[in-house]
């Protein structure tokens, strides 16, 4: 006899609109795998991912994040990043009780249609995802993981999407010569991606300044962690030197703290980067900027290009590298809090869309 699972519906145009329901399994097709999702991290990027759950242009076609999941026509499932394990196999190649690092719903259960299953995982080939990145389509098998370690699993799914973004961000700047600057403001800069950024960039020997602007309550923590070289509030942007080339890393899409910063520096602010978009309900208030146009990051498309200049067996051996470093410290960057079933699923939710999670605790669920 098959079960219900729990499952959160969001509305697609008003994300503030999330329940929990019930979720019942239906037989498999021919194929596919149910999995059950073991954990998964709730994050600033999942609010990014809701925001941009309707079409926006990012994947260059018609779909956006709600097309993961969810048909259209009803409430979307909000993707996250985390770990599972296959329950029932209607596939070659994958077996009842293999466990797969990946992106899944935010639920208890999901089914994925295996697709090129091999030692290192398989590609979900589910029709509504072939257009999709396939970045984000690719299930990694745990075992096969070159740089998982027991004790860093909690922090996989807090900070290793979030991570590899923040380095490929990090990549994209040394790649262009800083853009000409000599010092890169991050906003926002507690989030778990720019604390990845920050860390990548100062591995290098030469580079420029990096200063973390964050809410003055979070400046001395955020301080101490010793990512950034310097870090302000966001009321003491302007005793920075407006002489000194400078580019924007925007990490929440904060469109006030955008328009003091272009206002300040104007034509010495040499690039300006929205990331994310996490400030969900805040005015954009981008027209009639001084200084450079605002240029998107999206870390698929980055990623692709690296994968295509040095081939996947070097970019996963690069990424690998930066990540077990800074694994080496993120257990004093970010504790792990963990929630267990649909209830406490859907009040982290609700907790990260209202901004009053705690950016030193990285939020696991565990259904």
């Amino acid at each position: 006899m098959r079960g219900t699972s729990w499952a959160i519906d969001i509305d697609r145009d008003d994300i503030a609109q999330a329940r929990l329901v019930a979720d019942p399994e239906a037989p498999l097709a021919p194929g596919q795998v149910r999995v059950h999702v073991d954990s998964y991290a709730m994050t600033a990027n999942n609010i990014t991912y809701a925001v941009f759950g309707n079409p926006a242009g990012l994947f260059g076609n018609d779909q956006g994040y709600w097309d993961f999941f969810s048909d259209s026509g009803g409430p979307g499932r909000l993707p996250v990043w985390g770990f599972a394990t296959v329950t029932e196999s209607a596939a070659d190649g994958v077996a009842v009780g293999d466990r797969f690092y990946g992106y899944y719903p935010m639920a208890e259960h999901a089914v994925l249609t295996v697709g090129k299953p091999g030692p290192g995982g398989f590609t979900d080939i589910t029709p509504r995802r072939t257009t999709l990145p396939p970045i984000y389509n690719q299930y990694q098998r745990v075992e096969a993981l070159a740089d998982y370690r027991a004790a860093d699993h909690d922090y996989w799914p807090v900070f290793r999407p979030l991570f590899l973004t923040g380095w490929l961000i990090a990549d994209q700047f040394e790649d262009e010569g800083d853009y000409g600057a000599a010092q890169i403001l991050i906003a926002s800069a507690s989030s778990k991606t720019a604390i990845g950024l920050g860390f990548a960039i100062k591995q290098r020997a030469a580079r420029p300044e990096t200063i973390g602007l964050t809410s003055a309550a979070n400046v001395e923590a955020l301080a101490s962690q010793g990512v950034y070289d310097r870090v302000i509030s966001y009321d003491q942007i302007m005793t920075l030197n407006a002489s000194t080339p400078a580019a924007l890393v925007d990490m929440a899409g904060n469109g006030a703290v955008t328009r003091v910063v272009h206002s300040y520096f104007g034509n010495n602010l040499k690039a300006s980067i929205i990331v994310g978009k996490s400030h969900w309900d805040a005015q954009a208030d981008a027209d009639g900027l001084p200084g450079p146009e605002r240029q998107g990051f999206f870390a698929p498309g980055r990623s692709q290009k690296r994968i295509a200049d040095w081939g996947g067996a070097i970019f996963g051996q690069k990424i690998a590298e930066a990540w077990l470093a800074f694994m080496d410290i993120a257990p004093r960057l970010a504790s792990v809090d963990k929630r267990g079933g649909g209830d406490a699923a859907l009040a982290a939710y609700r907790e990260m869309l209202s901004g009053q999670a705690d950016p030193q605790k990285g939020i696991v669920v565990v259904p």
